[in-house]
């Protein structure tokens, strides 16, 4: 079970040592654009090449639940599928249902923990394979592995690393489970935390805040929402970005007028990629060909 990019890489691994998936749940496929056209999610048209049964329930009534039931599943593996599942489908599997989560939990339960742990300046994050019970992110845990974050790295960047290891963390458990050997450890509630969907209205810069802080929020935010601010009042989006410890100004000016350099509270952010508003998305040295940035303007 699952829905995006993230999950496609647990779907293959699973492939590629040899389990019988007797099918895939993902979520009903979306309209998308002007035309409204469907689109099939990335597990979706990662199953089509499979040749696997493919389920988009838009919610677990009884027919679904009798399904689940019927196809007398071992278990039932879940990574960011994006839905609710009742105790009904959870308790229906032989063995249980298993889950891939982009952090350490209990810490950043929820829907967007690998922005969280981007945004909140961490060093390490890292995925969790643990069986999965009502409440949110709270089932027992059978694996955790840590991984360093990098200073400059994205959010698409640290999922695409996460899918790997959690996909080869989730068959190593699995495993472990079907031989017995698999030891469950309860979470600490009392370090437990949530972390929400991201929005749109997360994504404003502010130039006030430490150079870390504006450069991890870009990081977190690339590429959806994106992070942005104004230049000469027009919206400018910066998918990438690096922390500038050597220099410093005034809070939101450019600082230089060959690279786009950019004042915080403490230090600098330099935007390495970029979309004004009306034009392409570009690096920077390519931007800078078609549009004099000049040395002293502020952004706001």
């Amino acid at each position: 079970m699952g829905t995006p990019n993230f999950a496609v890489q647990t779907l293959e691994e699973l492939v590629n040592e040899n389990y019988n998936i007797v099918g895939v749940f993902t979520k009903p496929d979306k309209p998308v654009g002007r035309k409204k056209i469907l689109k099939f999610s990335p597990v979706k048209q990662k199953a089509l090449e499979y040749g696997i049964d493919i389920y988009q329930p838009a919610k677990f009534d009884e027919e679904y639940v009798n399904l689940i039931k019927n196809l007398n599943l071992d278990a039932c593996v879940v990574a960011a599928y994006g839905v609710i599942l009742p105790s009904s489908v959870l308790n229906a599997p032989k063995y249980g249902s298993f889950n891939v989560h982009a952090s350490l939990l209990p810490k950043y339960r929820g829907a967007a923990p690998i922005q969280a742990s981007i945004m909140n300046c961490d060093s390490v994050t890292g995925v969790t394979i643990m069986y999965m019970a009502e409440k949110l992110d709270s089932g027992d845990i059978l694996k955790k592995v840590q991984t360093k974050i990098g200073l400059n790295e994205t959010a698409d960047e640290l999922s695409q690393r996460l899918s790997k290891i959690g996909a080869k963390a989730m068959c190593e458990v699995l495993k472990d489970v079907e031989l017995g050997v698999a030891e469950r450890i309860p979470q600490n509630e009392q370090d437990a935390s949530y972390v929400f969907k991201i929005t749109k209205d997360m994504a404003r810069l502010n130039f006030n805040r430490p150079a870390m802080e504006v450069h991890k929020l870009i990081c977190g935010l690339s590429s959806w929402p994106c992070a942005y601010c104004y230049l000469n009042g027009k919206m400018l989006k910066i998918y990438k970005s690096a922390f500038m410890r050597e220099f410093s100004g005034n809070v939101g000016e450019v600082l230089c007028s060959n690279r786009f350099v950019v004042g915080c509270k403490d230090f600098a952010v330099e935007f390495l990629d970029v979309q004004l508003e009306g034009r392409k998305r570009m690096i920077v040295k390519d931007f800078l060909n078609g549009f004099k940035l000049e040395k002293g303007i502020c952004l706001q």
